[in-house]
This record gives C-alpha cells, sequence and structure tokens, in this order.
C-alpha cells in the first residue's frame, strides 16, 4: 500500500471509561499504596501500562466462542479445540492446560528440579526465577554480551549466549534437567531470539541430552521479527515461522494471556510422556483435572479463537510497529530506551536517564512512581526491586534498571500513545529532581508485588 499510517486493525465495538485525576489525588493515591504501583486501584489509573498479561481486549470472535463453552468436568469439547489450536502450531504431543503460566512453570519445575539442579536461559522473568529458586536450583541468565547494553542496536539482542550454554552443560554434567529460552526476552527489554540461535541452541541441548523449553508468553510477536528481521524468512508466514521455532524444542511454558490474547489462561506442552504424566498428576493436586486444568470451559475457547488470531500478519504488524512508533518518538527526544525498541513494551533505561540516584536507591522504581505522578500512566520496574533480592537473603544490584511500558493488546489508540509520549517528554525534563527510593518492608520472594516503599529523601520530585 502507497500509505505510512499504520492504522489498528479492528473498529471498536464496547468501551470501558477511564479517569481523569489530579496530580493531588495520585500523589495521595501513592501514599495509600506504600508507593508500589501493583497496590493502586486501577480506577485510579489513566493509562495502565503495569502489564500486558490478560489486560487485552478480546475479539468478537472470541467473545461469541465462549458462548460454545463446555463446561463439563471431564472430556469437555472446548478443551479439544483447545487442544487442537495448541498443538496445529507447536506440534507438541501432550498439551496440559493451566489457569496461567506460573502454574505451568510451578508444575514443570516441580516434576523435574532438584535442590542444587541449574537452569540456564537467556533471561528468566520474575515468576520463572522465582518457581526455580523455590525449588532450591540456580535460574541462570546467559543473554548475550549485546543485550547488557541498553543503547545498542543489535536486531536479535534476546540471544541466548550459545558459547556459555555449552560450557554450562560440559561443566555441569547431571545438573541440568533443561534449558530455556523465553521469547521474546522480557526482562531483556522485549528483544527477539533469532531462529538460528533457537536451532543452534537445540543442536547443544541435544548433544548433552538435555531439553530444550520456550518461554512462549509472546511467540507471535518473536515470529514476526523473525520475518522481519531475519534473512530465510520474509516469504514465510508467521504460522510457518512459529511452527519452525517449537519444532526444535522438546517442550514450552505458556501464558496465554499474551501471546493468546485471553484475560486468563496457559498451558504447558511436551513431547515427553512420561514428565507428561508426572505433570498431569501434580496438575490434578492443584489446579484439576487435565481436560481443564484450573479454566472454564469458556476460557479453553478464549485461547482457541486466540492463538489463530495473534499470528493474522495485519495484527502483528500493528502491533510491533505501534510499539516502535513510541519508541522512535523518545529517542528523537533524547530519551534512553532499550535499542531496538522491543516487542509488547518500551523500557527506558532510568540508569541512563537518573545517572545521580544510585542503584540502591531503586532509580527505575523511583521513574515509575513519577510516571504516575505526573501523567497517571503505571509502569512496571525492571530493576533492582524485581531482581536485586538473592535466594540466601543478600542484596545485588540488578544488571539494568529498567522501566517496562507493557502495552496491553487491541486496548490503546493512537491518541494514548501521543499522550503517553507528552507524559514522558514532561518527565524527562524534570529528571534532575526525581529522588530515588528505599524499601519499608517487603516479602522474601517476589517483592515486588507487595512492597511497601517511600520517598528516600522526603519527596519523589524536589522543588525547583
Amino acid at each position: 500500500m502507497p500509505f505510512r499510517t499504520i492504522i489498528e486493525p479492528f473498529r471498536i465495538k464496547t468501551v470501558e471509561p477511564i479517569r481523569h485525576t489530579t496530580r493531588a489525588q495520585r500523589e495521595f493515591a501513592l501514599k495509600t499504596a506504600h508507593y508500589n504501583l501493583f497496590l493502586l486501584k486501577a480506577q485510579d489509573v489513566l493509562i495502565d501500562l503495569l502489564t500486558d498479561s490478560g489486560t487485552g481486549a478480546m475479539s468478537s470472535a472470541q467473545w461469541a466462542g465462549m458462548m460454545q463453552g463446555d463446561e463439563s468436568y471431564a472430556g469437555a469439547t472446548s478443551f479439544y479445540r483447545f487442544e487442537q489450536a495448541v498443538k496445529e502450531i507447536t506440534h507438541l504431543a501432550h498439551v496440559i492446560p493451566t489457569h496461567q503460566g506460573r502454574a505451568a512453570e510451578r508444575i514443570l519445575f516441580g516434576s523435574l528440579l532438584k535442590p542444587g539442579d541449574i537452569v540456564p536461559n537467556n533471561t528468566h522473568f520474575d515468576t520463572t526465577r522465582a518457581n526455580v529458586e523455590y525449588r532450591k536450583a540456580t535460574a541462570l541468565d546467559i543473554p548475550i554480551p549485546e543485550a547488557r547494553d541498553p543503547q545498542l542496536e543489535h536486531p536479535f539482542k534476546g540471544n541466548i549466549d550459545l558459547e556459555a550454554l555449552e560450557k554450562v552443560l560440559q561443566e555441569n554434567p547431571g545438573r541440568v534437567p533443561l534449558a530455556m529460552i523465553t521469547v521474546t526476552n522480557n526482562s531483556g527489554g522485549g528483544q527477539p531470539v533469532s531462529m538460528a540461535n533457537i536451532r543452534e541452541a537445540s543442536r547443544i541441548c541435544h548433544r548433552h541430552g538435555v531439553p530444550l523449553f520456550l518461554d512462549a508468553c509472546r511467540f507471535a510477536e518473536n515470529a514476526w521479527f523473525i520475518k522481519l528481521r531475519e534473512e530465510g524468512y520474509q516469504e514465510k508466514t508467521p504460522r510457518e515461522i512459529a511452527q519452525e521455532m517449537f519444532s526444535y524444542v522438546d517442550g514450552c511454558t505458556m501464558s496465554a494471556k499474551k501471546d493468546g490474547l485471553a484475560n486468563i489462561g496457559g498451558f504447558l506442552a511436551m513431547n515427553d510422556g512420561e514428565l507428561a504424566q508426572r505433570c498431569k498428576n501434580m496438575l490434578i493436586l492443584t489446579e484439576g483435572f487435565p481436560t481443564y486444568g484450573g479454566l472454564a470451559g469458556y476460557d479453553l475457547e478464549a485461547i482457541a479463537v486466540g492463538l489463530h488470531e495473534v499470528l493474522d500478519e495485519d495484527y502483528l504488524r500493528y502491533r510491533i510497529r505501534s510499539v516502535a512508533y513510541i519508541g522512535e518518538e523518545l529517542i528523537r527526544d533524547g530519551i534512553p530506551i532499550v535499542r531496538p525498541p522491543g516487542g509488547h513494551a518500551i523500557y527506558i533505561d532510568a540508569k541512563a536517564m537518573l545517572p545521580h540516584i544510585p542503584q540502591h536507591e531503586y532509580p527505575a522504581w523511583a521513574l515509575s512512581l513519577v510516571l504516575y505522578l505526573e501523567g497517571g500512566v503505571r509502569t512496571a520496574e525492571i530493576g533492582s526491586v524485581m531482581f536485586g533480592q538473592q535466594p540466601d537473603g543478600t542484596e545485588k544490584p540488578a544488571p539494568m534498571e529498567l522501566v517496562r511500558l507493557a502495552f496491553p493488546r487491541r486496548t490503546y489508540t493512537q491518541s494514548h500513545a501521543d499522550y503517553l509520549v507528552e507524559v514522558l517528554l514532561h518527565v524527562n525534563g524534570l529528571k534532575d529532581r526525581i529522588r530515588g527510593v528505599r524499601i519499608v518492608e517487603a516479602p522474601p520472594t517476589l517483592r515486588h508485588f507487595t512492597a511497601k516503599m517511600a520517598p528516600a529523601h522526603g519527596s519523589l520530585v524536589a522543588k525547583e
């Protein structure tokens, strides 16, 4: 087409009101929520970019599918439609539904890991890491070196370091029950993984007798990046690319709240029948019967339709381009972000933007609070609050201090994007006055969800 504008490939049929608040109201809301954006009331948020997990809009076809939901306890028709949809994309033999991705992680690691084991990954996300460490195993991040430099342009910064993977497997025989690759690499800035990297990681793992699993939450977005950036894939469809990605692995965990386009749900899939049976036994203990796995029949229907819709080229083109548009605006105005822009989110490099705030005062957390205070925008910290706490209780600064702006699917329009850019430019003008924060109280694991925080120096933004 001769036109440059990327329009939303849908029409809006139902709307949900959002509420404007004053800065004073938002200041009070932050105090009430102990300066933790997870603890805010959603009604006090204007644009909610806390997560893209389960927060998107479902299509008319998904809502129609939900009306067909078979709520039979065992053997429901909805399960078989769901299972068929998963198998058509992954070609994995055994499909186990779960209520969301972290349940799939808990069941998989509970069935495979023992104390002292190692799970290498390009980068573990928060719940993945927590579920590995809960089993007294080590969640080992081995991204490529380029991934550590937010400003560096690289087409596949999500890649796993193949030399490091080889070394881990050589030096730890019998201690690596599985390796993982997260697509796209969420903690690494939403960066994609190349097909060549997945293929070679598979070859290395299988040579050492170690199964390779995908954390496949954003498999469709990763497939689109491969189509755009990797030689030999421009003429392939996203579905064909996704099928090839899954052909190299032995299983996957999946939160269908991302690239399943559903509000809830996930699955665990694999080829190993014996492992699948162990996982099903654990599923029955905590989630439900293997043909519903903690989900209602109508949820299974929504996921089955969503897995088809997410691979639509018009949708993926709009999805990736709309995020890139915001990234380009921020780069143009000198706001440091992880480059190139990620698939589902923009990641602001708070360490570069706020060099005056030391890491022990959590610059990314502070920046996320100020974005809400000034513009009503809720985001998430991917830094030392989320990842600084070690399994032994000690504190270690995270490699990067990022603020993630995760975009719900099919939810916000171009005017929301332009407003967001205005807020970011405004906060960038205040950056020298932003102050750090401290932890008042926190749980021993996944502390970012419920930690109580406070300004380290009396206020979040110093007076002029």
